[in-house]
């Protein structure tokens, strides 16, 4: 079974008028709001963190070294 294309004075499958014209919610001003006006200054970087996140990938890369030689790939 074929559906055709639904017109304007047609219901549309919620009962509302057929077809729904894409309508910007925010307004019609043409402006674009990249939701910046509220940001909040970066601050100091956290050495510990970066620390434990750079350890974190040597030990990963040291586990993958050692699986590689416990199965022959180097």
């Amino acid at each position: 079974m074929s559906h055709g294309p639904h017109t304007d004075d047609e219901p549309g499958h919620d009962g509302s008028a057929g077809l729904h014209h894409a309508t910007d919610d925010h307004g019609d001003d043409g402006e674009h709001d990249d939701h910046a006006h509220a940001e909040e200054p970066l601050g100091p970087i956290d050495v510990r963190a970066w620390g434990a996140g750079i350890l974190g990938v040597v030990v990963a890369a040291v586990v993958v070294a050692c699986f590689a030689v416990a199965t022959g790939a180097l």
